[in-house]
């Protein structure tokens, strides 16, 4: 983030509803539905008066904001993915199943050392604490991010989504740009290419040595590849 500002990008990079630092309403309140956090990402960007954009996304809640964008392409003009569900073969990692389980997912989702477990097991690094701390925060504050995580993976409807996702995206003219850890333990590099080779204007990178969360390495890496991508005339 701190390149794009650095070369006149306004980039923004918000917590989902129930995550890190936004809000945590009980499930009477919000539904932690894909159409949910639809919605809110609307409201979002209708609040900050945003009618275009340039749509970044990573992460298994991140086929949201794929979904977002098929259903207001108007308002994307590139669209770049980074390790995220874009296919019917993607599963949920076992470890974040649990998340949503009865009882299991009740304790699991209360331990602050979740989040170093599932970032350095996906991203196959050390993360210093220093970073950690950051994503500990909310946990360490109140109850209330485990029991929005827990209602997130049990609502996460994640076969609906890769169906929209991908009979959604054969029609998509936009340019996007694929960046993918090729040492993501979860997601294979596979799934990338096969829902590039669908796209009419699509180009893959590979990062060699990232994982699931490319960003919290690669950050240089990621900036190479995206600055010209989103500076590039249609």
């Amino acid at each position: 983030m701190p390149d794009l500002a650095e070369k006149g990008f306004r980039a923004i990079a918000p917590d989902w509803i129930g995550s890190g630092f936004s809000g945590k309403p009980d499930k009477r309140q919000f539904a932690y539905t894909s159409d949910a956090f639809i919605n809110g990402l609307a409201d979002l960007l209708k609040t900050l008066a945003i009618d275009q954009c340039h749509l970044v996304v990573q992460g298994f809640l991140a086929s949201v904001g794929l979904q977002y964008a098929l259903r207001h392409s108007e308002q994307i003009d590139r669209l770049v993915i980074l390790n995220t569900p874009i296919s019917s073969d993607a599963k949920l990692p076992w470890s974040m199943q649990q998340w949503g389980l009865p009882f299991v997912g009740d304790m699991v989702t209360q331990d602050p050392l979740l989040i170093d477990r599932t970032l350095e097991g996906g991203s196959r690094y050390v993360i210093e604490d220093k970073y950690l701390d950051i994503y500990r925060k909310p946990f360490l504050k109140s109850s209330d991010v485990g029991r929005s995580l827990l209602m997130t993976i049990k609502r996460l409807e994640m076969k609906q989504s890769m169906a929209e996702i991908e009979s959604g995206f054969r029609n998509w003219e936009k340019p996007v740009l694929i960046i993918w850890g090729m040492k993501d333990p979860w997601l294979p590099l596979t799934q990338a290419q096969q829902f590039a080779s669908g796209l009419k204007n699509a180009e893959v990178v590979k990062l060699e040595e990232a994982g699931h969360y490319p960003q919290e390495h690669w950050p240089r890496e990621i900036s190479e590849v995206l600055l010209p991508f989103l500076r590039r005339q249609a």
